[in-house]
């Protein structure tokens, strides 16, 4: 069955912040552009095209009733979709649907409802960032992290917010003109945010000003506007990165293995 709405969420209601998120609801309740809801029995698959830089298929049931639910939506919507959901049904899902394979490394899924208590880091601030602001954010993409979905002027991407610091990031007095001196040395997005689940995104720091605990301020900073705004926040980091899973857990966020698979070729 398809649901042509979200006035019947059910599932979508409850734990399975992913399949909130995936179907990027209007404030008014109805799917975002392109994105259709199918259910079989306990298992929901939210196909959503072009969603932070995938056309993605959140998943979520007993394999039971997800397998033969994938299997189909994935005959209708074509092979560039890539189904995501906790690592024990993407398993499930790779051995049952020929031709699907494992779809890159595990994740985690993290999100809260709880606004967290603001991370404090010595000589600096977050704040929201002006166009002149998203300039300088740019800059630290293009240097240090050019394959993050979440870029400034990026579909999607919402707002940027970052940490200035009047001090260089290797605190040995005025800036260099590299980092330093009032320059932006960490920033995070609001990006693919929808009713009911906002996303964190797009969290760079320059790697001299690393280790002080801006990423965490900046982070803290808009999971807390984004559980204001939209009653949950949630991000996705790699799951051997335990230093920012580490992080995220100490604001409150909850960690849930995930997987994803493709179409094999």
């Amino acid at each position: 069955m398809e649901l042509d709405g979200l006035d019947e969420r059910g599932d979508l209601q409850g734990d399975t912040g992913h399949l909130v998120w995936a179907a990027q609801a209007t404030p008014e309740g109805r799917p975002g552009p392109g994105v259709r809801i199918h259910r079989r029995g306990t298992a929901t698959a939210v196909v959503s095209p072009a969603l932070s830089g995938r056309d993605r298929i959140a998943v979520a049931g007993r394999p039971a009733d997800a397998v033969p639910l994938v299997r189909q939506v994935l005959a209708e919507v074509g092979p560039g979709y890539r189904p995501f959901g906790d690592a024990e049904l993407i398993d499930a899902l790779v051995r049952g649907i020929d031709g699907l394979e494992p779809g890159g490394a595990p994740f985690h899924w993290m999100e809260t409802r709880t606004a967290p208590v603001p991370v404090h880091a010595a000589g600096s601030r977050p704040g929201w960032l002006d166009a002149h602001g998203e300039r300088q954010a740019q800059t630290l993409f293009d240097r240090f992290f050019p394959g993050s979905y979440a870029q400034p002027g990026r579909p999607g991407v919402r707002r940027w917010a970052g940490v200035y610091a009047t001090e260089r990031p290797d605190g040995a007095g005025e800036s260099d003109g590299d980092g330093g001196g009032g320059r932006l040395l960490a920033v995070a997005a609001d990006a693919w945010s929808a009713a009911g689940c906002g996303l964190l995104a797009g969290v760079v720091a320059h790697p001299r000003a690393r280790g002080r605990g801006l990423g965490a301020a900046v982070s803290a900073f808009v999971i807390d506007a984004l559980v204001r705004r939209y009653g949950r926040a949630a991000l996705m980091v790699d799951a051997d990165n335990a230093p920012a899973v580490r992080a995220y857990e100490r604001v409150g966020m909850r960690a849930r293995l995930f997987g994803a698979a493709g179409r094999a070729g």
